[in-house]
């Protein structure tokens, strides 16, 4: 009962919100739909920070994707014990390279008081699970062999299930506790969505793509 609450029903639930708040956020105040930078308040650590969290998050959610869905693809990339040992080595790196932009940007929010006076529960909140979700992920790559392939044979199976609305948790049950709770929090953060700053992977500018070039004209005397 408790396993059909936690990848049954908790998924839907926090998907359900993630829509209907951050709809209603979004037609509601839409100022706040952003980032809402402190950059101003301090440059070089958040830089430092958010180029490492975005860079190394990107390419494993990517990852995460294409083996979710397209699997064939994902095992044939994984294919041959050489490529797939390269490729695990990979995403401990990125890995890595996340979780260090995620204590950096935590750590600047604790020193630099400036940014302490202006952060609130939910950035904490987003701060936290974010940090434990990628530490989860590091620890089930490091300490249980080939991820990826539990990924693409276990978990994408359990996702498409709910996502046909037919939620099998048959394909998780016997996994680790650390693989069900990397599963468990990454719904966590979905939940955690639009009540954050996350709600800014949304307003990305991608209007740029097509708009007229830009041109600067500097006028010298």
């Amino acid at each position: 009962m408790f396993d059909t609450f936690l990848f049954i029903g908790f998924p839907y639930i926090a998907v359900a919100l993630a829509v209907v708040v951050g709809t209603y956020r979004y037609f509601s105040d839409r100022f706040s739909y952003s980032s809402l930078s402190t950059q101003f308040l301090e440059n070089s650590k958040l830089f430092w920070g958010s180029i490492s969290w975005h860079y190394g998050i990107i390419l494993i959610l990517l990852a995460h994707l294409t083996a979710w869905l397209i699997p064939p693809v994902h095992l044939a990339v994984l294919g041959g014990y050489l490529r797939t040992v390269v490729l695990e080595v990979t995403g401990w790196a990125l890995a890595i390279y996340s979780l260090f932009g995620l204590l950096l940007l935590a750590y600047r929010r604790l020193a630099v008081s400036r940014i302490s006076v202006t952060s609130n529960l939910p950035d904490w909140l987003l701060l936290l699970s974010l940090i434990i979700q990628v530490g989860l992920g590091l620890y089930v790559a490091i300490f249980y062999r080939y991820g990826g392939l539990w990924f693409t044979k276990v978990a994408a199976g359990w996702l498409w299930s709910l996502f046909t609305l037919r939620p099998d948790i048959t394909y998780i049950q016997t996994m680790p506790w650390a693989v069900k709770l990397h599963f468990f929090f990454a719904f966590v953060v979905i939940l955690l969505f639009p009540f954050t700053r996350l709600v800014h992977i949304f307003t990305f500018p991608i209007t740029y793509l097509w708009r007229p070039y830009q041109v600067v004209i500097w006028n010298r005397k």
